[in-house]
């Protein structure tokens, strides 16, 4: 936080951006919520809602990634408490309240578009990386417009941007949301209660920080090198191997997809929607 360019932390806020993405956030949060809740009466499960739930109540560890990644909120306050809708701040980066929302939609949604598919053994490796790309395509829409917008930024040396945000963060987050959506619904097939799915809670922050803090290790080294060692040169280098080790990592993931499940040989085997149930 140190290094961080006095300009940045002077930058204003966008009130009316920020306004945008607090109340379209949350509508769409609350969608979602309708959704998980329907398709989970209608196939008796809660694993959607909690998938939800877990990637928001991960919200709360968001200062570790804005510290290691360079990410900084601007901030509105002036000595008035919850201008810009700020609810609490961390490493001295103000956390607006729509970053709950934010990690619900690009987090968990694939839970509820691709979960059940991944739970029957219907996706395969081609359907995985078609997954990862709309997620990396949707994570840069979702930033660019953040960044392009003064409601926050990314003001490391990054290489690779695109209207103010960096690719590779995108190709990061992206990642994570293959790895928390497989790493789930594996749980979902072998959990015997609903109660185990409680488990997501635990699974989010394990795989956000694995995919980000492991996967993206050379970049943050890279970026804060001391003593001048922070080139250009070396951060493509970084960056382009982060990319790398994402590609790798989802193309790992894909032996991991579940078969379908048996064929019933009696007529009385239970069905699908029945297992999902234990």
């Amino acid at each position: 936080m140190g290094r961080m360019p006095a300009d940045v932390m002077a930058h204003d806020l966008n009130l009316l951006w920020q306004n945008i993405f607090t109340w379209v956030s949350w509508a769409i949060v609350v969608a979602m919520v309708v959704i998980a809740v329907r398709m989970g009466v209608r196939q008796r499960t809660p694993f959607y809602l909690i998938a939800i739930l877990a990637a928001g109540v991960g919200a709360y560890a968001e200062p570790l990634y804005d510290v290691a990644f360079d990410l900084w909120f601007y901030d509105a306050r002036n000595g008035e408490p919850g201008a810009g809708y700020m609810h609490f701040s961390a490493f001295g980066v103000e956390q607006p309240i729509w970053t709950h929302s934010g990690y619900m939609i690009l987090y968990a949604t694939a839970c509820l578009y691709a979960g059940r598919r991944i739970y029957e053994g219907r996706l395969g490796r081609r359907g995985l990386f078609l997954i990862w790309g709309a997620e990396v395509l949707a994570s840069c829409v979702f930033e660019v417009i953040g960044t392009g917008t003064d409601v926050y930024t990314y003001y490391g040396p990054y290489v690779l941007r695109i209207w103010n945000y960096p690719l590779v963060i995108g190709v990061l987050e992206g990642t994570q949301v293959i790895l928390f959506t497989v790493v789930a619904v594996l749980i979902w097939r072998q959990v015997s209660t609903a109660w185990g799915l409680l488990s997501l809670f635990v699974v989010f922050p394990m795989t956000f920080y694995a995919a980000n803090f492991g996967l993206g290790a050379p970049l943050i080294i890279a970026m804060h090198l001391d003593r001048g060692l922070a080139t250009s040169a070396v951060i493509w280098a970084a960056t382009l191997l982060t990319i790398g080790l994402c590609t790798f990592i989802v193309y790992g993931l894909s032996t991991f997809l579940p078969r379908p499940f048996p064929a019933p040989v009696d007529g009385r085997a239970e069905t699908v929607a029945a297992v999902s149930t234990r």
